[in-house]
């Protein structure tokens, strides 16, 4: 497997940002680290592998992004407007400079052929993927979210301000009426997994909220809830990946 390492200056972020790529040539696929993780949590972790037989045919390229969770989301200290403007900073460093860059690898792996992009997370790495594809449907044609949250009330209680708002789903996508906006997104293949299991219970009640707004917009999506044995962890992320990759790629 053709692996490359990157470390490319961020002007959003003002700082180095780091990132590996995974494949030779196929489908871009944007990946989002879990809960304050790194660029290498998805390779450490086992999934590259489980990724291995679609990479090594040719079929999809991994772009695995840095993340900054633990400035952004997840950070315990400081007050959450700061909290927040950083996470607007690494959306803007996400699709003004991470994607362009993926964009760029691909065509080159490709022969110059221009392929929409996939993202893919588990745990934050689902929320970013998700909040990525509906503020930017014209940039990602996919989405593979496995466990995650799409509102803010679980890290930020009841803060709420415009950066909050603009990302979390769940407060935003009722307000869009724009059909040319909707359109993109209704021509996307969208996978929304969760369990049932250990640690899934805010995830289980958003992703049953945001399967309902989907409907009410007429997006199509799986939304597919798993069994009371399936736990937040990354022994059912193994299994969910490659059965919703098959029918994403089919």
């Amino acid at each position: 497997m053709k692996e490359e390492y990157f470390k490319e200056w961020s002007a959003c972020l003002d700082r180095d940002m780091e990132f590996k790529v995974y494949g030779h040539t196929g489908k871009p696929v944007l990946v989002f680290p879990p809960g304050c993780g790194r660029f290498w949590h998805y390779e450490y972790h086992g999934m590259v592998n489980i990724c291995a037989p679609y990479i090594d045919d040719g079929r999809i390229q991994l772009f695995c992004i840095d993340g900054i969770d633990w400035e952004t989301w997840e950070r315990k200290d400081g007050n959450p407007y700061d909290n927040m403007q950083m996470q607007e900073r690494y959306f803007n460093y996400t699709v003004e400079e991470f994607i362009p860059r993926i964009k760029e690898i691909s065509r080159d792996a490709n022969g110059g052929q221009e392929i929409g992009i996939m993202a893919t997370g588990c745990s934050m790495g689902a929320t970013h993927s998700a909040n990525t594809f509906f503020r930017r449907p014209d940039l990602i044609d996919s989405v593979i979210a496995l466990s995650g949250l799409y509102g803010p009330r679980y890290f930020l209680g009841d803060y709420m301000d415009d950066t909050v708002y603009k990302n979390s789903p769940l407060y935003f996508l009722p307000d869009i009426y724009d059909e040319g906006y909707l359109d993109q997104m209704r021509r996307a293949r969208l996978v929304f997994c969760v369990g049932q299991g250990a640690w899934e219970d805010p995830m289980i009640e958003e992703t049953l909220r945001l399967k309902q707004i989907l409907e009410e917009k007429h997006i199509p999506a799986f939304v597919d809830i798993w069994g009371k044995d399936v736990n937040h962890d990354w022994d059912w992320w193994y299994v969910q990946l490659p059965y919703f990759m098959d029918k994403v790629l089919a």
